[in-house]
């Protein structure tokens, strides 16, 4: 993606909130759409979903189509290179849970000075050699850096993990959490939500942007009011379900006239 996008990205951050759903489809034409219907962001899934490296290389092109930011969540460390390497604008790794973890994903995701990511100019990203060599790893290093706080360590570790240099954004995963709290899938519940904006308060102390996962009207409210920037509203194929209940019972409704 080029330079003016991410720039715009984060002006839009700073100044209110980006949206944007999680994608688990393999057909590029749903991140293509949401492009069109103007979200800022998608967040292509490799851990909860069957999309594959070579998958995601169509999904990142529509996203370009489209003029959408390729966000890519990764399985694990392992595969940052590779997902760069193809043309994500940013990646977003799930279950970290200590200042050590979130360095080691610094090192993946950035070229030196600032990291150690393996060295390749003959991708996709740096359009297979034809960007000159300083301009592609200059560029590289403005990938996007997004870590997912998911558990009681990461909370118990955050101040630790707010001072490690190039992550971007702090994301709560909802459901993660809630599991760690003995309270698996209550994402609403009392307790999941006080840690929450425990996370949201103290980054903002230290204006570090932070993202949340939500999946309902109601939840989408209180965590942009709260003063969440990267706002990622549910799932493709969520999404399309509900949509497709919603046309059902508007044909039950005309029938019933």
């Amino acid at each position: 993606m080029g330079m003016a996008i991410i720039e715009e990205f984060y002006r839009k951050m700073r100044n209110g909130y980006v949206i944007g759903p999680f994608m688990k489809t393999c057909d590029p034409a749903f991140v293509e759409a949401a492009g069109y219907a103007g979200m800022d962001f998608v967040i292509l899934d490799m851990e909860h979903g069957p999309a594959s490296v070579e998958s995601l290389q169509n999904h990142i092109r529509a996203a370009q189509v489209a003029g959408v930011l390729p966000v890519v969540r990764v399985g694990s460390c392992g595969d940052i290179s590779r997902v760069l390497d193809i043309g994500a604008a940013g990646v977003q790794i799930p279950q970290i849970s200590s200042a050590k973890e979130a360095e080691a994903v610094v090192r993946e995701a950035k070229y030196f000075p600032e990291g150690e990511r393996g060295v390749c100019r003959f991708v996709r990203a740096a359009k297979y050699s034809a960007m000159e060599k300083s301009e592609y790893f200059r560029k590289a290093n403005h990938t996007l850096v997004i870590i997912q706080l998911e558990g009681q360590q990461a909370l118990e570790n955050l101040n630790e993990i707010m001072e490690v240099p190039g992550i971007d954004i702090l994301f709560i995963g909802p459901y993660d959490l809630s599991q760690s709290l003995g309270l698996p899938g209550q994402t609403t519940h009392p307790a999941v939500v006080e840690q929450m904006q425990e996370i949201v308060e103290r980054a903002k102390k230290k204006h570090i942007l932070v993202g949340t996962f939500m999946d309902n009207k109601e939840t989408l409210r209180k965590w942009s009011n709260a003063g969440v920037q990267y706002l990622s509203y549910s799932v493709d194929t969520g999404i399309f379900y509900e949509a497709c209940v919603w046309v059902r019972k508007q044909m039950n409704q005309i029938n019933a006239c």
